[in-house]
């Protein structure tokens, strides 16, 4: 059957039941719902790629859960992980006592680390969420160190619980709220809005010579911190992918300084990148990583894995009710090994270029799309106003309204994608590793015809609840 979003058979009413469903979220839920207002639809059936609306359309999910789903919806490897644990009576909560089904997890995970970061490696399971594990790997650090501070970086997204969201570098919703501890922020490699104007690989020196200076600078400010945390590629903060060099230079630095190094792989994490976790394209070995989102399988979960050198925690020093659902580890553990065996990673490294090749050229095609980046499955295409003037790195302003009016436009052909970056400017693709030939096809299709349509002035042929003037905040950790 075509890949078209047409209207398929559905039950009598769904349409006016899906209706009803939205105008009670409305009215039930808060203000700070965020997806539900880009996407005004009620999925009631989903599997791989494809969302079936209650309006009983069809869509192709490029938002992933925000990257959650390594494999898509209910892939079946992950359904049957799910049946057996169900069938088989194991216990759903056991707080974080020893199970089969956790021991199997542990094994899948430290059988995908890098082998010289596996072979010193220890874990801790979390609250089932992102921030909670950045909220624990700084804990651990802080513990290892006795230091307090912590660096990190403009543009860099790790959660929204306190000391996460002190970390995370978009003001818009830290403002109302009171400081989260002290953070040092510092340049990450931005090429094509370059903090230092310079762009390329000479900004990314620039940017580690900065680091380097600003830490050795006995009144540079900085009192000597807990860890510096940093994402190998900012999702949230555009799809921005860091330099290999440039992460290179940051674990030099950090090593040399005695400061630990956290690694953020919460969205990067599981062949996303088109490695198993992002931190294998430059090679380095940090103290810490933190790990949520696909290693669930679909399901909630988060672990911090980091050198037992820094296991220093009493009893309790980080603790949960939720530390490891056992279907989570079952459905993390089948996802763990069917991409590792079926060649997922690679396959994301090989179709990410491909997409990225037919993005750029589109770019030549279409002036509103000022850059195109991102490492395997995890795409960026930044929107700008292509008369303005461009800055010294030859960037024109970023264009969040016309962003708005692609991600309506993407919706109406059945094409869910959601926006990031510094203004709300970049169409963000984190499309299924499981993703085929003909659905990258219709991607690419729809995304080209959309931005067209939008560019143009011309009707986007759809509506959403959305608004250019106020920030986005994502990624539900």
């Amino acid at each position: 059957m075509s890949l078209a979003a047409v209207p398929v058979q559905a039950a009598s009413g769904a349409p006016a039941a899906g209706e009803a469903i939205l105008r009670r979220q409305r009215v039930r839920e808060s203000a700070a719902r965020t997806y539900a207002r880009s996407f005004p639809i009620v999925p009631v059936r989903a599997h791989g790629m494809t969302v079936e609306g209650a309006d009983g359309r069809r869509y192709l999910d490029c938002l992933s859960g925000a990257g959650t789903l390594a494999l898509g919806h209910n892939h079946p490897v992950v359904l049957e992980a799910i049946r057996r644990t169900l069938d088989s009576g194991a216990p759903l909560h056991l707080l974080d006592l020893a199970t089969a089904e956790k021991d199997d997890f542990t094994s899948a995970l430290f059988e995908s680390l890098p082998a010289e970061f596996a072979a010193r490696a220890r874990v801790h399971f979390c609250g089932p969420a992102g921030t909670d594990a950045v909220e624990a790997a700084l804990k651990l650090m802080q513990t290892a160190t006795g230091r307090s501070g912590a660096l990190a970086f403009t543009g860099a997204y790790h959660g929204m619980t306190a000391g996460a969201l002190a970390l995370t570098g978009n003001v818009a919703v830290k403002e109302p709220l009171p400081s989260g501890g002290e953070v040092a922020r510092l340049p990450y490699p931005y090429g094509y809005r370059c903090p230092f104007g310079v762009g390329g690989e000479a900004g990314a020196d620039l940017a580690a010579t900065y680091v380097e200076r600003l830490l050795d600078d006995p009144s540079g400010g900085v009192v000597a911190p807990a860890a510096m945390i940093l994402e190998a590629v900012q999702g949230e903060g555009g799809v921005v992918p860091a330099p290999d060099g440039w992460l290179r230079a940051m674990r030099r630095i950090t090593a040399e300084r005695g400061i630990p190094l956290i690694v953020d792989e919460v969205q990067t994490g599981v062949g996303r990148t088109g490695a198993m976790w992002a931190i294998e394209h430059s090679g380095i070995v940090p103290d810490a990583m933190v790990l949520s989102k696909a290693i669930g399988g679909s399901l909630p979960l988060a672990v911090v894995v980091y050198r037992e050198d820094y296991d220093g925690w009493r009893p309790g020093a980080h603790t949960g009710t939720f530390r490891g659902n056992t279907l989570a580890m079952a459905a993390g553990a089948a996802t763990l090994r069917h991409v590792a065996a079926n060649g997922l990673v690679e396959r994301a490294a090989v179709v990410g270029e491909r997409m990225a090749a037919r993005l750029r050229e589109l770019a030549a095609e279409l002036p509103v799309i000022g850059d195109v980046r991102g490492r395997g499955l995890m795409l960026g295409v930044e929107l700008v106003d292509p008369a303005a003037e461009p800055d010294a790195c030859g960037a024109r302003p970023a264009d969040p309204a016309l962003a708005v009016r692609v991600r309506e436009a993407c919706l109406a052909r059945g094409l869910i994608v959601e926006l990031g970056g510094r203004h709300d400017a970049v169409l963000r693709l984190l499309p299924p590793l499981t993703i085929t030939d003909e659905q990258v096809a219709a991607v690419l299709e729809r995304l080209a015809a959309a931005i067209a349509a939008a560019s143009t002035g011309g009707p986007t042929g759809g509506s959403a609840n959305g608004s250019a003037g106020a920030p986005t905040v994502r990624g539900n950790r």
